[in-house]
């Protein structure tokens, strides 16, 4: 059984950050104290001046396997993940075919068993004509992490605005229910309006089409069904100040039936930066005005939001690269959020500890994960130990998307991931390289 044993490292773990010793023994942190001496064969790592994170879980990315795997991959796209920090990933149904029956969802859980570097978990899709099937995910709440329903931006009949079928999952399902919430309707006119005033089309006019309205009308509706219902909503990617109104902090977050999350590009970037990074940034929902992002970021300190996620979907340079509205939605992220994040920590944006509460403790409760999200005696060994102190700079040879390329190319980060840890194996070890001999897990919820 392998042992590591850090020693004098900065833990930071449920909104403190104390020098420590961590002893992890195979798939677990075993122990936890000021000082330990630990006999026998053990791999001791020095911490001095190191932080030790518990590994982001990252509840939305778009690994595109099956079907895409042109624009990625389960395996490329979790060692992307994995060098990044993230050690627990949730991925989405709209792959090709979508995953509408319980076949194709447990197909997927076999695809990543056998290749996944990060632990795993797949949301069962919903269409206008499988409610019935999507329900059945029901008898596997512990074993799957949610009902995925795009109520606007997705395509084929990945879309789900039946309002018959819409109130039967809100009012049938006893899973988590995440949201892609735009409304076709109002970007529909929005287009159709700004297409008579302008028939060529950029990536500008990508916030003006899918705008303020179209997103807040859409959350609004998916919250009044979830109140109505009960129901266990989580509304994904929220972009605009407007949106914010309709949630709360009053309540602590494993007492709210209603949740949301951040995505890192949307914290990020605001609708200045297309003038530079064009089809780039073109996802959905937009990224929109200036005041939006300030609004956000008070809202994710003040736990309006409750989480921070990618939203990460690769396309190809090519994709990227055709006209506008041809051009294809989706950014890729999921190895560059955490360092994002550690950059607004570094220039005082956000505390480290509010960092790991966003993207590794709330995501454990927002889910009810088991066992994992915290630095805990007992619990799995995901952990990411970061310096703070070394910068990178994100370039094309260091980049392990499989589509190559990404928006932050040339960015300069002041803090790197050194090394991950995946239920007690270095899978990543910077300088020293991968260790791909083990596997992540099927994740796995207290429900």
């Amino acid at each position: 059984m392998q042992r590591y044993l850090f020693k004098n490292i900065l833990v930071v773990n449920e909104g403190n950050t104390k020098a420590m010793d961590v002893l992890i023994a195979g798939e677990r942190i075993e122990k936890i104290a000021a000082v330990m001496d630990v006999p026998g064969k053990i791999t001791e790592i020095n911490g001095e001046g190191k932080y030790l994170l518990p590994g982001v879980i990252d509840n939305h990315v778009h690994f595109r396997e099956p079907g895409l795997t042109f624009k990625g991959g389960i395996y490329q796209e979790s060692k992307a993940a994995v060098a990044g920090g993230v050690t627990s990933f949730m991925d989405m149904p709209n792959t090709i075919p979508p995953t509408f029956t319980q076949q194709l969802l447990e197909e997927k859980f076999a695809i990543a068993a056998q290749t996944s570097l990060a632990n795993y978990s797949f949301y069962m899709g919903t269409s206008n004509d499988n409610a019935d099937e999507a329900l059945r995910t029901n008898d596997k709440r512990r074993e799957v992490c949610g009902i995925k329903i795009f109520m606007g931006s997705s395509t084929g009949n990945l879309l789900l605005d039946n309002p018959a079928i819409l109130d039967k999952i809100f009012a049938e399902s006893q899973m988590l229910i995440a949201t892609h919430c735009e409304d076709e309707r109002i970007m529909k006119q929005n287009y159709e309006k700004l297409k008579v005033q302008k028939p060529e089309l950029t990536a500008a006019d990508h916030p003006i089409i899918k705008n303020e309205e179209a997103c807040f009308e859409s959350s609004l509706y998916a919250i009044q069904l979830a109140k109505k219902h009960n129901s266990r909503l989580h509304i994904l990617h929220i972009t605009t100040a407007k949106e914010l109104a309709l949630f709360s902090n009053m309540l602590p977050l494993a007492e709210k039936r209603i949740t949301c999350e951040a995505c890192v590009h949307h914290l990020h970037y605001t609708s200045d930066d297309y003038a530079l990074q064009g089809n780039k940034i073109k996802c959905n929902p937009a990224i929109k005005a200036p005041f939006n992002k300030a609004a956000l970021w008070e809202a994710l300190l003040d736990d309006r939001i409750d989480a921070i996620s990618t939203d990460h979907a690769p396309h190809t340079i090519e994709e990227k690269n055709e006209p506008y509205e041809k051009a294809h939605g989706g950014v890729p992220f999921v190895q560059h959020s955490l360092p994002v994040m550690l950059y607004y920590a570094k220039n005082g944006k956000i505390s480290i500890e509010k960092v790991v509460e966003k993207m590794s403790h709330n995501n454990a409760i927002l889910y009810n994960i088991a066992e994992r999200g915290f630095i805990r005696e007992g619990y799995y060994a995901d952990l990411a130990v970061v310096n703070m102190n070394k910068p990178f700079t994100v370039s094309k040879e260091n980049i392990l998307y499989k589509c190559g390329w990404s928006p932050l190319e040339n960015f300069t980060f002041p803090a790197s991931v050194e090394k991950t840890f995946v239920n007690g194996t270095m899978v990543y070890g910077g300088e020293a390289g991968w260790n791909e001999s083990a596997k992540g897990k099927r994740l796995l919820f207290d429900r």
